[in-house]
């Protein structure tokens, strides 16, 4: 069968299927698994006969939609809870990824633009962090400690204060993507150039190591949720611009739900940030390489893992599962 025919045959019945999933109108959960059994077959059968078609890609979207919508509605012995971040947010993150990409992509182009020019401008450091801020660094600098000013406060002051900044950072990145993403744009530029900008100093001044072995013991894990929860408010704003075959307003509920959920998964990854910037980071100096560098290697590898691998095996173990099925 040609694939216009194929398309054909089937289009009616994919669209009703996908209005009905986002729509959250299935009431028997066995309907519902029979007819993603249906899609799967569609799809297995694009996948043989039309290798490099984009209904492939249609397709996997709205089978992994299905499947969210089915392990919502089938009982399960597991906790509600855990198979949130188990299985629900990684189906969520696999199936909106190019916005993951699309977050990493603007965040490192804004952090490349902010260390290039505080390397031809000596006065731009100080315009993105101040000069009370660029003044208490270099003096720290001076005496031998770089990231001193991690140490100013108590522990659980620095823990809790900068914890809710965090968050607030984040929900306000995500918050703003319903500018059309273009606020959130603004958030992760916000963020990159700041960031490119403050480790541009340290390599100035001859202690960019230093600096690293410090401040990315706590900052692998902030600045990866930033990304993020920055890949969530993308995620909305998209939603509101490409409304595809749902009307703008339901479009925008799908968007946002999904977003949300994506969003409240950074935040173990804020509280711990934030923590280790409170407990662990004022000690860095006083660390030896070997467990300072360690500490930032696990951070970032634990959530580099769960947004960046994770998703993809809970995605073909979900495939090999239902192809066995069919």
């Amino acid at each position: 069968m040609r694939e216009v025919a194929f398309i054909k045959q089937n289009k009616e019945k994919w669209l009703n299927f996908e209005k009905t999933i986002y729509n959250n109108q299935f009431k028997n959960p066995d309907t519902l698994s029979s007819q993603y059994i249906q899609l799967m077959n569609d799809l297995a059968y694009a996948q043989t006969y039309y290798p490099k078609s984009k209904t492939i890609s249609y397709l996997n979207q709205l089978a992994s939609a299905a499947f969210q919508r089915i392990y919502r509605t089938k009982r399960e012995k597991s906790n509600r809870f855990i198979s949130f971040w188990k299985t629900e947010v990684p189906l969520i993150v696999h199936q909106f990824r190019r916005y993951v990409l699309y977050a990493f992509l603007i965040f490192g182009v804004f952090v490349a633009i902010g260390a290039i020019s505080a390397a031809y401008d000596d006065s731009f450091v100080r315009l993105i962090l101040g000069d009370s801020y660029v003044n208490e660094t270099l003096d720290n600098i001076e005496s031998g400690d770089p990231v001193a000013i991690y140490k100013s406060g108590s522990n659980w002051g620095s823990f809790i204060g900068i914890t809710l900044n965090n968050l607030y950072v984040g929900i306000q990145s995500f918050i703003l993507g319903v500018f059309g993403g273009f606020g959130t744009g603004y958030v992760l530029m916000q963020n990159g150039i700041m960031l490119g900008a403050f480790q541009y100093m340290f390599h100035d001044q001859g202690v960019l190591w230093e600096s690293v072995r410090g401040i990315w013991i706590h900052g692998a894990m902030e600045i990866f949720a930033i990304v993020i929860e920055g890949a969530a408010g993308l995620l909305l704003g998209a939603s509101i611009l490409f409304p595809k075959t749902f009307s703008r307003m339901a479009s925008f509920k799908m968007g946002l739900k999904n977003g949300i959920k994506i969003l409240i998964s950074t935040f173990p990854f804020t509280f711990a940030a934030g923590f280790l910037e409170g407990f662990v980071t004022r000690y860095s100096n006083s660390m030896p390489n070997w467990l300072s560098v360690g500490i930032i290697l696990v951070t970032l590898g634990i959530i580099s893992y769960y947004y960046l691998i994770y998703p993809f095996i809970v995605h073909k173990k979900l495939k090999l599962q239902h192809v066995s099925t069919v």
